[in-house]
């Protein structure tokens, strides 16, 4: 079979990670007991509590909309409510995860610049009614690195928990691209998570070269309570557990998780580098991990799927998300701003735009 050409739509579109795959294939030499009783998930926890330098409670579900609905219905009551900002992904595409699985608690959205949430927000949010007829906020939930790209920074984070600390509020973090945004910050895990105020972080695996597979990682570990009954009832505990868990170990052990990220970090780099020199576009966010957000006319966006490229326009019209994966190569980048200035030139401007609005997968 062909291999597929790279693209720029979604990091997961990438394939398993040299690292991942063979402690994959390592776990499946003979029988292993189930349900997570085995040594491949006791490491992959282990290294998981070695990479954070912290006791905390681990638990490995199959993707990233069952972390963050269950993790989120663990910190509060039905009647309780998320907030998040505006464009994060629990409230953008999860189709109402969050809210099923905590049986109605109500996600809460609050604007901010660049994907980020205003700590000052928080505050008028949660203080805009007190009375019982009202979703009572529980929770603040940040998206790390954030829907449009950006990162937090400790400092960024520190600020948020204390006002969701003032505010008596739990901290949740989805981390679906946690690995890139430590590997822009050049931080210590640790720094942006519990020593930042983190209650719960949902670790993604598949996006940094997993093949399937998240992390839930409690720091504080009394909302683990019963998690493990959250996971079986809502199909989450796999009965081979050993291969969700053994890429973690592949991925963990000699740190390839970062090495995968900075690569991917690297290539938007690179690419946002040689995007930004063409008048004809507009960067619409800061590129600070593994995607860039560049608006182009609607006539060069038809001509570059027509040429085979395959990216995701759902931030308007004319806006263009492009993400770069662990294995994205110099190559794959120069060949796509290859087609962007060719077309610049040669592309007709009245071909059909129509369609040219896609939303993520």
């Amino acid at each position: 079979m062909q291999t597929a050409r790279r693209h720029f739509a979604s990091d997961n579109y990438a394939g398993i990670c040299p690292e991942a795959w063979q402690a994959l294939e390592e776990s499946n030499r003979g029988h292993a007991p189930g349900y997570g009783d085995d040594p491949w998930t006791a490491e992959a926890a282990d290294l998981l509590r070695e990479t954070f330098e912290m006791e905390c409670e681990v638990f490995f579900v199959f993707n990233g909309t069952a972390a963050n609905s269950l993790s989120l219905a663990s910190l509060g009551q039905s009647y309780h409510s998320v907030l998040c900002h505006e464009t994060a992904h629990v409230e953008t595409d999860e189709c109402g995860a969050p809210e099923f699985f905590s049986n109605g608690m109500k996600v809460l959205t609050l604007a901010g610049a660049d994907g980020k949430i205003d700590p000052a927000g928080i505050e008028r949010l949660v203080k805009k009614r007190s009375d019982v007829h009202y979703p009572k906020p529980r929770a603040v939930s940040v998206t790390q690195a954030t829907e449009l790209g950006t990162v937090y920074s400790p400092t960024e984070l520190k600020a948020i928990w204390a006002r969701t600390k003032q505010l008596g509020l739990k901290l949740h973090m989805d981390g679906a691209r946690f690995a890139n945004a430590v590997a822009s910050l050049g931080c210590k895990p640790r720094e942006v998570t519990w020593e930042a105020g983190v209650d719960v972080l949902c670790f993604g695996g598949t996006k940094n070269g997993s093949p399937v597979g998240d992390a839930v990682v409690f720091f504080n570990r009394e909302l683990a309570h019963e998690f493990d009954y959250r996971c079986k009832q809502s199909g989450q505990l796999a009965s081979k557990m050993r291969f969700l868990s053994a890429p973690w170990v592949g991925m963990l052990k000699n740190g390839a998780w970062l090495r995968h990220a900075a690569q991917a970090n690297a290539m938007a780099a690179l690419l946002h580098d040689e995007l930004v020199k063409l008048p004809e576009l507009r960067l619409m966010f800061p590129r600070q991990a593994n995607a860039v957000f560049i608006e182009m006319p609607p006539w060069l966006i038809v001509a570059l799927r027509a040429a085979g490229w395959k990216f995701y326009t759902f931030i308007g019209q004319g806006g263009c998300r492009l993400m770069c994966a662990w294995d994205t190569t110099e190559s794959d980048v120069r060949a796509f701003v290859a087609d962007v200035k060719r077309l610049l030139v040669e592309a007709p401007r009245d071909i059909p735009v129509a369609a040219t609005n896609h939303r993520k997968l």
